[in-house]
C-alpha cells in the first residue's frame, strides 16, 4: 500500500451505469492508496445537481454519463475543467423469461416493444441520461438516415406509448428486469457485462455510439424536454471532473488519475469503451491537475463534438 501523503478520503458521485465498474475501481484504488472512499450512485443529472443546487453538497469526484452536464451545468461556477473518458452505446436488456424473448433481435426489437402486452422501462429523463437517450433512440429509428428509416412513425408512437418510467437510473431498471416486473429495459451496452443480462445490438443510427459528423448530425435531430431542460441527441461520451467545491481535491485528482491509468481495465471489463487517452478541452487545459493531464490529450473537439 502506498501512503502518498497519508490517509485520504474521497467522495465520489457517479452515474448509475458506472456502479459496478467504480466498485471494481475502488477495490484497486484502496489497494494502492491508504484512503477511505465513499460512493453515491444516481442518474447523472441528479448527481450533477447535488453539487450545483442547494444544499450544494461537496464531491471530490463527479463522473457522469453525458459530459455535456459538466460543460453546460457545472462549469464555470462549480468546476474548472473536465475530461472525457469513455464511450458506450444504447441497448435493450432482457432475460430469457422476457415475453417474446425468442423473437427478439436486431431486426425485430421495435416490433416486440410495440406490443401492448410487453412491459418496457426506461429511467427518468429529468434525472438520468438513460431516460432522455431512450426516448431519443425511439425517435431516431423513425427518422431517415442515408435515405431510409428503420420503422415508421406509427411503430415509434406505439413503442413510446408502451414505455414506462419506473425508476430513476439504470441500476433500478436492471433490478426490475431481473424480478420480472419488466420484460425489457433500455440501457447501455455495458449493462451486459456489468449486470450479466442479455442485450441486443441496436443499429448505429439509434444507439448514439458513432462519433462521426454524419451520425452526429442525425442524432441531433432528436431532442427531449425534461425537467425544464432540452437535451439534444449526441454521441455518448462519459465525463469526469473534480468540482471546485471539493473538500479533498488532491485525493479527487488522484482518483481520476487512477481511473485514467490502471483503472481503465475496470471500465473495459465492464463493457465500456475507454479512450486510449482521456480528452480535455483546450480552453480549460490550464486548470487540469498535472497528474490528470499526464494521462490526457488536449483537444478543441472530440470528433464532431464541441468541447
Amino acid at each position: 500500500m502506498t501512503s502518498a501523503g497519508g490517509t485520504g478520503a474521497v467522495t465520489v458521485f457517479h452515474a448509475g451505469s458506472l456502479t459496478v465498474a467504480f466498485d471494481d475501481l475502488e477495490a484497486g484504488f484502496t489497494s494502492a492508496y491508504d484512503a477511505r472512499v465513499t460512493q453515491e450512485s444516481a442518474g447523472s443529472v441528479r448527481s450533477t445537481k447535488k453539487v450545483t443546487q442547494p444544499p450544494h453538497r461537496a464531491a471530490d469526484v463527479l463522473a457522469v454519463a453525458d459530459f455535456r452536464l459538466l460543460r453546460d451545468d457545472l462549469l464555470p461556477d462549480y468546476g474548472d475543467w473536465y475530461a472525457i473518458v469513455a464511450t458506450n452505446a444504447m441497448t435493450l436488456a432482457y432475460t430469457e423469461d422476457s415475453k417474446y424473448a425468442d423473437e427478439f433481435g436486431p431486426d425485430t426489437w421495435w416490433d416486440v416493444l410495440a406490443r401492448e402486452d410487453v412491459t418496457v422501462g426506461h429511467s427518468d429523463p429529468a434525472v438520468d441520461p438513460n431516460g432522455y437517450r431512450s426516448l431519443m433512440a425511439m425517435d431516431l429509428g423513425a427518422i431517415p438516415f442515408e435515405g431510409d428509416a428503420l420503422y415508421d412513425e406509427a411503430a415509434r408512437d406505439a413503442m413510446k406509448a408502451n414505455a414506462t418510467n419506473p425508476s430513476s437510473d439504470e441500476v433500478d431498471l436492471i433490478g426490475q428486469l431481473r424480478s420480472g416486473k419488466l420484460d425489457y429495459a433500455w440501457g447501455y451496452e455495458s449493462a451486459g457485462e456489468s449486470h450479466g443480462v442479455q442485450t441486443v445490438d441496436l443499429q448505429p443510427e439509434v444507439d448514439l455510439s458513432k462519433a462521426t459528423s454524419a451520425y452526429a448530425e442525425h442524432y441531433a435531430k432528436a431532442s427531449v424536454d425534461a425537467g425544464g431542460t432540452t437535451y439534444t441527441g449526441s454521441p455518448i461520451a462519459y465525463g469526469v471532473t473534480v468540482p471546485s467545491t471539493a473538500e479533498h481535491p488532491e485525493w479527487g485528482a488522484r482518483w481520476v488519475e487512477y481511473l485514467l491509468g490502471d483503472g481503465q481495465s475496470a471500465l473495459d471489463a465492464n463493457g465500456f469503451v475507454a479512450l486510449d487517452a482521456a480528452v480535455v478541452p483546450e480552453s480549460h487545459a490550464d486548470a487540469v491537475p498535472d497528474r490528470v493531464l499526464a494521462h490526457a490529450s488536449v483537444e478543441s473537439s472530440l470528433g464532431p463534438m464541441a468541447l
